[in-house]
């Protein structure tokens, strides 16, 4: 053992957790870690001149590297300006430790905040420490939570005392994780028999299938039983987007989707599907009919049954539990089986075929329109970027637009937000491309979650991180408008009486361009659709960070 003070001890276990960066914006009660930090040139500091673009920057490197981010905030004011982005990371399992200062213990009469009790609703795990000799362990703790399945966020504040004081320490790091959980065999079975009876099945994607990399074991599964596939969740790519089996988004918990399911009477759920961000319920009852045998499979034991009645609900890692399922089919399936099978995907691919022909040429309808339509838009985009392009998808209700332009087959092409929170494209944008430093990286931006943390093109100017932003600006919070209109039509039903769309719309047009370049970021501002692929181009190629900022058509 080594007697050492506690901020050294943090900082010697984050090197041997093998941290990279530091995303955050520090105050006075972060005065030891920046102190002692001047001594670990292989810890860099990634600065954040808003809590917002730390906690984006941290979720999608965290997300694109598959390890856990570290990201260190101040005290309690600034931690909680990055609560809201810590609520997208714990909805979406990112693996992160979060920490903070805190003031010394010997402050406890004046008074001091509780700061792992601000986190608790969003964390794994979440602790104060005290005392110096606390660290190492705590630290190896948070770590070993983030990235343990479930994944999340985890906390950690260090009183101002544990930072300065001296204790004997040892500094061991986490060994490798093994977390491949196989599934009940039972459960398998049983499943595969309930799939198997099934005369018209479908499957439902989460995210999980990319953070258990098991997308090729989903398009098997959908292969061998001639189901159709829809996404309740795509921040990540969980299946190929242009498979011929690949239907698109499903709204949980909408009308829409109960009358689709009635078509159905067996569903194969993979991840947490069963989820949504809206602020209002739905009609009463389950979405999923009575008669419909439910096949749920996911790592997290709480997302199982908790809101749908499950016929088989098997908690396993998604890629072992799909490997092995496909198993038991092959097993116990016939060869009629398998020409039922052929002849659904043959149906089903051709209907899917069509239905893309036909949104492609409504969304030519709009083609010439002024301002351009979010279609044109993304067609551009689309015939310029390069093959191994990151996208970053915050486009909020640009975002079909983006799906129907750019196909993503491989892992690792899209990051998209997930939780609600708007606020996390332009941050995410900077870890995405850290993460991925010989890849363009394109960030596509609604220009309402943009003006949030708007402070990222400062950090993208000062470290010379070449992302390219597309802000869609339409003038408004187009979400709110289209959930507006749900909301009078479902839960009021008085769609008859258009709203007015208070507060939804930005009079003046956000210059996002304008905000680009006071930051010393490279901006552009286009109207014109032909200008798009010469800017994008040249942009990408400068290996600087730049913004587009693209006016774009947000009637509804």
């Amino acid at each position: 053992m080594t007697r050492m003070t506690g901020k050294k001890a943090l900082l010697e276990m984050l090197t041997a957790e093998g941290v990279e960066y530091i995303f955050g914006n520090p105050g006075t009660s972060e005065g030891a870690i920046m102190d002692a930090l001047e001594d670990y040139p292989n810890l860099k500091y990634i600065l954040a001149t808003q809590e917002g673009v730390a906690m984006g920057a941290a979720d999608t490197y965290a997300r694109s590297t598959g390890k856990p981010a570290f990201v260190n905030l101040h005290i309690e004011t600034g931690l909680a300006n990055g609560i809201s982005l810590l609520h997208n990371a714990a909805a979406g399992g990112t693996p992160l430790v979060l920490t903070a200062g805190n003031k010394d213990m010997r402050k406890l009469v004046e008074g001091r905040t509780p700061l792992a009790e601000m986190v608790k609703l969003f964390t794994k795990w979440s602790v104060e420490l005290t005392h110096p000799e606390q660290i190492p362990g705590a630290v190896r703790k948070a770590f070993n939570e983030a990235r343990t399945p479930p994944t999340g966020p985890t906390f950690i504040a260090f009183s101002a005392n544990s930072l300065d004081e001296e204790a004997d320490m040892e500094i061991v790091s986490n060994c490798e994780g093994y977390f491949r959980l196989h599934p009940d065999k039972e459960a398998i079975s049983d499943a595969a028999d309930i799939l198997l009876d099934s005369k018209n099945p479908i499957m439902l994607v989460g995210d999980r299938v990319a953070q258990s990399a098991g997308a090729e074991e989903a398009v098997k599964l959908a292969e061998k039983l001639g189901a159709p596939v829809y996404a309740t969740y795509y921040s990540e790519m969980n299946f190929p987007s242009k498979h011929p089996m690949f239907k698109g988004f499903m709204k949980w918990g909408f009308p829409e989707t109960k009358e689709l399911l009635k078509d159905y009477d067996s569903v194969l759920a993979i991840g947490n599907v069963f989820s949504g961000y809206f602020f209002f319920a739905d009609e009463g009852g389950n979405t999923i009919p009575e008669k419909t045998k439910l096949v749920h499979i996911d790592i997290d034991s709480s997302v199982i049954g908790n809101n749908e009645p499950t016929d088989v609900g098997i908690i396993s890692d998604p890629k072992t539990g799909m490997a092995e399922l496909l198993q038991a089919l092959n097993k116990k399936s016939s060869g009629s089986y398998q020409e039922d099978s052929q002849g659904r995907i043959e149906r089903i691919a051709s209907k899917i075929k069509v239905e893309r022909e036909s949104a492609v040429n409504r969304s030519r309808q709009s083609w010439k329109s002024s301002p351009m339509s979010a279609s044109r838009m993304m067609h551009e985009i689309a015939n310029c970027i390069p093959g191994n392009t990151v996208i970053v998808d915050d486009s909020v209700t640009t975002r079909g637009a983006v799906f129907e332009n750019i196909e993503f087959n491989q892992p690792g092409q899209i990051f998209g937000e997930r939780g609600g929170a708007i606020g996390w494209g332009l941050g995410a944008g900077i870890g995405a491309k850290l993460a991925n430093p010989d890849r363009p990286v394109v960030a596509i931006v609604g220009d309402g979650s943009a003006m949030m943390t708007v402070q990222a093109f400062y950090t993208a100017a000062i470290e010379n991180i070449p992302v390219v932003y597309v802000i869609c600006n339409n003038q408004s919070y187009r979400v709110l408008k289209v959930n507006m209109d749900i909301y009078k039509d479902l839960v009021l039903g008085d769609s008859q009486n258009p709203s007015k769309y208070l507060a939804m719309d930005f009079p003046k047009a956000l210059d996002m361009a304008g905000l680009a370049e006071a930051m010393g970021v490279k901006g552009v501002r286009i109207t014109d659709p032909l200008k798009i692929g010469p800017e994008l181009t040249k942009a990408i190629k400068s290996k600087k960070p730049a913004v587009l900022d693209i006016s774009i058509d947000g009637s509804l």
